[in-house]
């Protein structure tokens, strides 16, 4: 991956996004389109028709990514709803298909760390994007995601960043679409204002992670209702793919697989070791060495292909990220974080 400037109107940064991508942002949808198909039975014209079923959502909430969607349309010569549909494909993926990912913040120092692996399919591998964007009246910010998405992880130059678990789940309300509330929050100015867009509703569960780069952390299990929150426990918050706030639990119902519970102990595990052991301030290389973590059976955080396992089940990590919000400085690994020791290092 290659760090991508944007920046303009909203129509023009959508454009310029398209233009620099628009071959991964082709085979994303060729991908997506086989995903949908081998998941739900859908053909890409019929998970159109689903997805434009968030847009009015999208207008009322947050119409200026609107017209930054219609920008990458015009580029790649497709319709908005194409574009739509990329960006709603957790809304109609993840009610039939599990997601991966493993994500923590840590204090430390007076530093606010925050990191994750991001596990999907391989297939999806060589069409990822570190983008940043400069849009009309909100902060300058980096995200690293798919071709052809409007935001996923990242952090912006007021210090405010972002990570995400994907949660599976048949439940699907009003709210933002996951992705679309991604760089909402991404164009905050406050860890107050980052909260307010996770409280709003979001459509289809997921967990957020907020932090900022003064010390706040929260970490909220979202849905179209009231979310579950999960707060930071001796500085630090871990979380993979499944609900544990009584909030979320009790409205949503999940449907994780196995290796989420053996993940997220070996995640607790690990990173309460790397607080306790850091006696100095903690460097980035520290914790990307916690993301490449491997372990017999499914307690591994680093993923790699498995063929035990189904399909449809097949998970991996794609790329990693470490975040010093305090520094507001993002490390990134594309590919498997245990392969890669060199990061680029990035900044809004």
């Amino acid at each position: 991956m290659q760090l991508t400037e944007l920046s303009g109107s909203r129509f023009e940064i959508g454009q310029g996004h398209a233009r620099q991508h628009r071959q991964a942002i082709i085979a994303s949808i060729d991908v997506y389109d086989r995903l949908f198909h081998d998941m739900a039975g859908l053909r890409w014209h019929e998970a159109r028709r689903d997805a434009e079923a968030f847009l009015p959502m999208i207008e009322k909430r947050f119409p200026e990514i609107i017209e930054e969607m219609s920008g990458m349309a015009e580029e790649i010569g497709g319709d908005l709803s194409d574009i739509l549909t990329l960006n709603c494909r957790s809304e109609i993926s993840l009610t039939r298909a599990s997601g991966g990912c493993s994500a923590l913040s840590l204090l430390n120092h007076g530093h606010q760390w925050l990191a994750q692996n991001w596990d999907w399919r391989a297939d999806q591998a060589n069409h990822l994007v570190a983008l940043r964007i400069s849009a009309p009246g909100v902060p300058r910010l980096l995200t690293i995601g798919e071709a052809g998405m409007v935001g996923k992880i990242g952090l912006n130059e007021c210090g405010i960043g972002v990570a995400l678990n994907a949660i599976r789940s048949a439940t699907c309300g009003e709210g933002l679409p996951i992705h679309v509330a991604l760089r909402r929050i991404l164009e905050c100015r406050s860890f107050e204002q980052a909260e307010a867009v996770a409280e709003d509703g979001v459509c289809a569960p997921a967990h957020f992670l907020i932090a900022d780069g003064e010390g706040h952390a929260q970490g909220y299990e979202v849905h179209s209702g009231t979310p579950g929150r999960i707060p930071p426990r001796d500085d630090l918050i871990t979380h993979t793919n499944h609900l544990v706030s009584d909030t979320a639990t009790h409205w949503v119902e999940d449907f994780p697989k196995p290796d989420s519970w053996a993940r997220q102990a070996r995640l607790d595990s690990l990173a309460e070791r790397l607080r306790d052991e850091c006696g100095e301030e903690l460097v980035a290389a520290r914790v990307f060495e916690l993301l490449g973590d491997h372990t017999d059976g499914e307690e591994s955080l680093c993923r790699h292909y498995n063929a035990q396992l189904p399909a449809d089940e097949q998970m991996e990590t794609l790329f990693s990220v470490v975040m010093d919000l305090s520094e507001k400085t993002l490390w990134l690994r594309h590919d498997k974080p245990c392969q890669m020791h060199d990061s680029m290092r990035l900044h809004p």
